[in-house]
């Protein structure tokens, strides 16, 4: 059976949805997977076993430069990529007039068939229209997982029982010659001062900032890392993220903030530490995705949409107006002694 995916973004999403496709392959074995997303979450994508090709689909920038010569060449390119390979079953996991324009434009075999969401999820972008333009429509429970969605939805259109376990299949390097870690421009690992088994990453950045916790306690978290001996590293992704890890690292006695790093890269620097504390957030779900040990953060109480699942070295900690510091660093002491424990039996 040849399976197209149709997940064209965000981050976040992106990552949530391969545990689908580990459950096409478990089900379905002789199943080819390739999957449609977006030219900065495709180095993700490529890192997620069993996908067997990854088309790159730029509508973002597209849209902006419609009349243009280069862009009009690159449409041709990805059209003829779609096009390809015939497909027995197309699935838009989005639900946006996005995804359901990649879905019709790709090539079903005689048989082949296009599936689509039938309805909304409570928190998820959901477009109507996107369902007429299906051959079957895939109702899903309205209060539903992020990571459920794409599985439920996948495991009704092609008929198969969901697997109890969990797993996202995402490589934590693409290669050791290629593990970020060891290029990174910072005196704590080209001394060999710090190996990467003592770092944690604290992933403070997120576009929106309801989703924050407040800088003086990232501090006292630092503090407490620190006092046990741990590096924490912090990532960034803007001018002004980088400018918060700054100010908080200057602060610490055993920090670094990392530079801005590609989608590879800062996957294999998150696969070389210990654990990571962050914020509801893309990041956040890379992190989750490679099995580290990990406390997500919530100012809000959607834990049961986007938190951990069935990892009990991974927790969420949700608080109004925020998490206290004493709760999270709880937290992360559960969640990494529960890791050594499991390392030690295995």
């Amino acid at each position: 059976m040849n399976v197209l995916i149709v997940k064209l973004s965000s981050l976040g999403d992106v990552v949530y949805a391969m545990p689908a496709v580990q459950d096409m392959l478990s089900e379905l074995p002789g199943t080819l997977v390739d999957w449609v997303v977006e030219p900065d979450f495709a180095p993700l994508v490529r890192r997620c076993a069993g996908v067997h090709r990854v088309i790159e689909c730029d509508l973002r920038r597209w849209r902006e430069t419609v009349f243009t010569a280069d862009t009009r060449t690159a449409w041709r390119a990805f059209s003829s990529d779609l096009q390809y390979e015939c497909y027995d079953a197309v699935l838009d996991l989005q639900g946006l007039s996005k995804s359901a324009l990649v879905a019709k434009m790709a090539r079903l075999s005689p048989q082949g068939l296009r599936y689509a969401l039938a309805n909304q999820t409570e928190g998820r972008s959901f477009e109507a229209p996107t369902r007429w333009e299906a051959d079957v429509a895939i109702p899903v429970e309205p209060r539903i997982h992020a990571i459920e969605r794409s599985r439920v939805m996948c495991a009704r259109a092609l008929v198969y029982a969901l697997p109890e376990k969990l797993s996202f299949g995402l490589a934590p390097h693409v290669g050791k010659e290629l593990r970020a870690i060891k290029n990174i421009a910072n005196t704590f690992f080209d001394s060999g001062s710090v190996a990467p088994a003592s770092i944690v990453a604290l992933l403070h950045g997120s576009s929106r900032a309801d989703k924050h916790w407040p800088d003086e306690y990232w501090l006292e978290l630092g503090h407490r890392l620190n006092a046990l001996g741990y590096t924490v590293a912090f990532p960034h992704g803007s001018d002004e993220e980088q400018w918060r890890s700054e100010s908080i690292a200057s602060r610490l006695e055993q920090a670094v903030v990392w530079p801005r790093m590609g989608m590879n890269a800062l996957t294999d620097a998150l696969g070389e530490c210990l654990g990571a504390v962050g914020v509801d957030s893309g990041l956040c779900n890379i992190a989750t995705a490679l099995d580290l040990p990990l406390v997500r953060l919530y100012n809000f109480d959607t834990v049961w949409r986007t938190g951990p699942r069935d990892n009990d070295h991974q927790f969420s900690v949700f608080g109004e107006p925020t998490p206290s510091v004493d709760a999270v660093w709880n937290a992360w002491m559960q969640a990494s002694a529960l890791a050594s424990l499991r390392d030690s039996m295995r």
